[in-house]
């Protein structure tokens, strides 16, 4: 683990009309517990509002805000189109995924998150750019598997959801990596959205017991992710957490704030 105080990372549902209230409200109801927001990209294959555009709302509350971007969606152009938008807003830290599944159409180009990350770099020294802080950029990891070798080049790390710490613990304990690792809680709203999750994303582990758990009480959710976030400050193998909380945010607060979870100091 990195010296860093560990923080919590919330995400924001993500505005699928022109419309940011729904950001601000979730921004307002737990910004005394997080440290920082992320904002998705074109969240499960459905169009949003720019995750830069929404960062730079986060950022204008003053919460630090973090903007996802996929590679499904762009060509190189239109990547560097994002990062020259994201300079002038003054939007500093991007987390690069592939990015989901489309609902509809087929993915932009063969623009890969690799390729993000070279060319985020490589503008260090262009004249565009010049005079502009250095990006932070971040990338996903799979609890399970070994963190490739170029994703080392990123300044932080995501891990994709798991609802095991002991799997997540053995899986960081296994990395070189020295950069901040932040791991992924997701706040499950229902058993039906258990089994929906569990039927896209194989790799996600979802016991039948947390389902059937979640069938008689949809409290679970909330009480098992914050139970997580405990646990994984506790075991000292990360540098924080990266909370999903989806609908549920203002009970996810509420459970916070009965933990006495509180941010760190913002500087």
């Amino acid at each position: 683990m990195s010296p860093h105080h560990f923080q919590l990372v919330c995400e924001v549902e993500p505005p699928t009309r022109p419309d940011l209230a729904h950001v601000r409200t979730q921004i307002a109801v737990l910004s005394r517990h997080a440290d920082a927001f992320l904002a998705p990209d074109n969240h499960i294959g459905r169009a949003t509002v720019s995750s830069i555009a929404v960062a730079h709302e986060i950022e204008r509350v003053g919460v630090p805000g973090i903007a996802c971007l996929n590679s499904r969606d762009r060509n190189l152009l239109g990547f560097r189109r994002d990062l020259l938008t994201a300079a002038a807003y003054g939007v500093r830290r991007m987390v690069f995924v592939y990015g989901d599944k489309p609902t509809s159409g087929n993915r932009t180009s063969d623009l890969t998150v690799r390729a993000m990350i070279e060319e985020v770099r490589r503008i260090r020294d262009e004249p565009a750019f010049d005079g502009i802080p250095p990006f932070e950029v971040g990338v996903a990891a799979q609890p399970g598997r070994p963190l490739p070798r170029w994703k080392c080049a990123a300044d932080f790390v995501l891990t994709q959801v798991s609802f095991s710490v002991p799997e997540v613990l053995r899986w960081r304990e296994a990395q070189s990596y020295d950069g901040p690792v932040y791991a992924g809680v997701l706040v499950l709203a229902s058993d039906a959205m258990a089994t929906r999750l569990r039927g896209a994303i194989p790799d996600i582990d979802i016991p039948d017991a947390l389902i059937e758990r979640l069938r008689r009480d949809k409290r679970v959710g909330v009480e098992m992710a914050c139970e997580q976030v405990d646990q994984i400050r506790e075991s000292g193998g990360f540098d924080g957490v990266h909370l999903v909380s989806g609908v549920r945010f203002r009970q996810v607060a509420e459970g916070l704030d009965a933990r006495g979870w509180a941010r760190s100091p913002r500087g």
